[in-house]
């Protein structure tokens, strides 16, 4: 499952065999690096797309050239290797899958494009930008903490960057990178939904690991978010954790990561579109440096490719789609 046409602003589509593969945006300084790669089977198995904003690896040699601590900063800022859990789990279900190659340092998509830390900007604010017209408060705090739309700073690390970004650069970053990978996903769900009459959307992540909860044995491994109820479907929150539940892996629900602003984004439940922020702890697919794929990942990948089949034959059922799904069987 190719992840790696040549990229324009415009989403192009690439023809191969049984699937379609889709580029579309631009890494600034990367001119032929698209921002997300989308794979899709031509007949869809499943009303899932997959979908890993984090896992981009595609650094411009001026974007690392101003990192005071380039490796360290990027093992922190990455979903690392994530994608690769997302590529087994697509090949394993027939799930849509979309990568940003963008990485997280550059711009994070999990951010409202106007959460920006106007400090870190030659210039600072514009003058015609007021701090009200920014999306809330939740912005502010985030930008504030050094992790908004541009990451600036990282806990117990302190400053990212040598110097500030241009305002240049952020423009181009934010039409390159955020409005297009968002217009492309917002438009991949709505060609489900029509198809399927609904859709799910796991946003797939990959977290530090937890410690257990005062009165719980172990720590979750995985965190599954709706923003409290608000972007999924509960049926399809409670088949998630009883699905880890049955299968042994300890599994916990909007605590201590309930989702952003992709799912405030693009999950609409009474529209039909289902959303669902799935953390996974790093030392289930990674080696013991948590910089490298380790021996879990095969394991882990099969795990949450269950809960794709699971979930989205359910999915199926939300949207009316019972004759689909006895056919199926």
């Amino acid at each position: 499952m190719p992840l790696s046409p040549p990229g324009t602003h415009e989403p192009a589509a690439f023809p191969q065999g049984d699937e379609l593969r889709v580029s579309g945006g631009r890494v600034p300084g990367l001119d032929d690096v698209p921002a997300y790669s989308f794979v899709v089977p031509r007949r869809m198995r499943l009303p899932v797309l997959v979908a890993v904003p984090h896992a981009g690896r595609a650094y411009p040699p001026q974007v690392t050239a101003r990192m005071r601590d380039p490796l360290a900063a990027q093992l922190r800022l990455e979903d690392r290797f994530v994608d690769r859990l997302g590529i087994a789990i697509a090949k394993a279900t027939g799930a849509g899958l979309l990568i940003a190659h963008a990485p997280r340092a550059l711009l994070d998509l999990n951010r409202a494009e106007d959460d920006i830390d106007w400090d870190m900007v030659e210039g600072g604010r514009p003058e015609n930008l007021s701090p009200q017209s920014q999306s809330g408060p939740a912005c502010n705090r985030r930008a504030r903490s050094g992790l908004g739309l541009v990451p600036r700073r990282l806990p117990g690390s302190g400053e990212i960057w040598r110097g500030r970004i241009a305002r240049t650069e952020l423009t181009a970053r934010i039409a390159g990178i955020h409005r297009a990978y968002h217009a492309f996903l917002a438009g991949e769900l709505a060609r489900i939904r029509a198809d399927w009459g609904a859709a799910l959307l796991i946003d797939l992540h990959s977290m530090p690991p937890l410690r257990a909860a005062e009165g719980e044995d172990e720590a979750p491994q995985i965190v599954l978010g709706d923003r409290f109820g608000i972007t999924c479907h509960h049926g399809l929150m409670a088949s998630a954790l009883r699905h880890f539940e049955a299968r042994g892996c300890a599994a916990a629900q909007n605590r201590p990561y309930s989702g952003g602003y992709v799912l405030d984004r693009h999950g609409s439940p009474q529209t039909g579109v289902h959303a669902m922020q799935v953390e996974v702890c790093r030392t289930t697919y990674l080696d013991h440096r948590l910089a490298e794929p380790g021996a879990g990942l095969a394991s882990m990948a099969s795990l949450l490719a269950s809960l794709v089949r699971e979930t989205g034959a359910e999915t199926s059922l939300l949207g009316g789609g019972s004759d689909l799904l006895q056919a199926a069987e």
